[in-house]
């Protein structure tokens, strides 16, 4: 191999074999619970953040208690109850619902994490880079501050988008109806965009001969049980039968798609968010698998549609980043990785 050129997808990755993927995960956990602190002991979010409030509530008493939407994104509350519990008394001047809720969120967000991680050896083969696109992903502007560090559920959707591509890029697709239950009742957004995000994928490979009818199969039920997961959720927390439709109905805002829309892109949170990472990342997104850009696309196209069918604005953006920021973050590192590499070798030969 010549100098400055990484190993492509498929050769022997130079991976430490003494650091198994346990320590990994550790190591990004540890990574979130730092990163989401100030929670702790800095600020109170709910102050600053209406929808800490309702998952607030979500921890500390039933779903039923909490707002209208919030309310049926139970997961992360649910993992959050048993470390309130235990730390209730325990942990001085820390809000044991925010500590709670931190530990949950950097369990999801570190479990995703590593997902990332095994995607980008599979892809790149470095395994250098492969770190370093994770680490880029947990450094975003959204991590800290959307998933750690304001009591909020996000966590749970980013995850199990890292996991549907996951399962997509290792064809494990008899697991797709798990995820599409365990998505759900992280947060309903996620149905929508990992059909969507599926469709691209399939599309994809459709076209390369690689798509076939028990692959249709396993994705129409993964989004028939997260459908399916939402309203029978809502049925128990609202106590009525609300059908999908019905839902969607109740979102929808009195702007027009397109004056949505651009409220959407147009907020200081997506260029917070995307401002430095799509410029680094498009420039190798081809090195990368054509099926899982077509699948980000995907589920970021359905993010963006809620999105101005609501007038979401900002709170759009983590969605967003939940579909593209993980290939986005590899290809950016990717990209450093060979500027790095082609430094060094200048500076070898003379």
């Amino acid at each position: 191999m010549q100098a400055g050129q990484l190993p492509k997808a498929g050769m022997e990755m130079t991976t430490d074999k003494t650091l198994g993927l346990p320590v990994y995960w550790l190591l990004f956990f540890l990574i979130c619970c730092g990163l989401g602190y100030p929670t702790l002991a800095r600020f109170d979010a709910r102050q600053v953040n209406v929808d800490a409030v309702e998952y607030f509530r979500l921890v500390t008493d039933t779903p039923s208690a909490a707002g209208d939407l919030l309310r049926y994104r139970v997961l992360v509350p649910w993992v959050a109850k048993p470390f309130y519990w235990l730390s209730q008394g325990r942990i001085r001047s820390w809000n044991p619902v925010f500590f709670g809720l931190l530990i949950s969120n950097s369990l999801f967000t570190a479990s995703g994490a590593c997902l990332l991680l095994r995607i980008g050896q599979k892809c790149i083969g470095a395994q250098g880079v492969a770190f370093a696109g994770t680490l880029l992903y947990l450094l975003d502007f959204t991590i800290p501050n959307r998933q750690l560090g304001c009591g909020l559920v996000d966590s749970g959707e980013s995850c199990f988008m890292l996991a549907l591509f996951w399962l997509l890029l290792e064809r494990k697709f008899f697991l797709l109806p798990a995820l599409g239950l365990l998505g759900a009742f992280a947060k309903e957004s996620f149905v929508p965009m990992s059909a969507m995000a599926t469709a691209g994928w399939a599309i994809c490979e459709y076209r390369g001969g690689r798509w076939r009818l028990k692959e249709t199969i396993w994705a129409l039920t993964m989004v028939i049980v997260g459908l399916s997961t939402v309203v029978v959720l809502q049925w128990s927390v609202a106590g009525r039968l609300i059908w999908p439709w019905e839902f969607a109905g109740s979102l929808r805002a009195g702007d027009s798609l397109l004056r949505g829309l651009a409220g959407c892109v147009t907020d200081r949170y997506f260029w917070y968010t995307f401002g430095w990472l799509v410029p680094l990342g498009v420039i190798r997104l081809k090195r990368l698998p054509a099926a899982w850009i077509c699948a980000a696309l995907g589920g970021a196209a359905a993010a963006l549609a809620m999105g101005a069918w609501n007038s979401a604005g900002g709170n759009t953006v983590p969605s967003v980043f939940n579909s593209l920021g993980p290939i986005l973050s590899l290809s950016a590192a990717h990209l450093l990785a060979c500027g790095e590499s082609r430094v060094q070798s200048s500076a070898a030969t003379h």
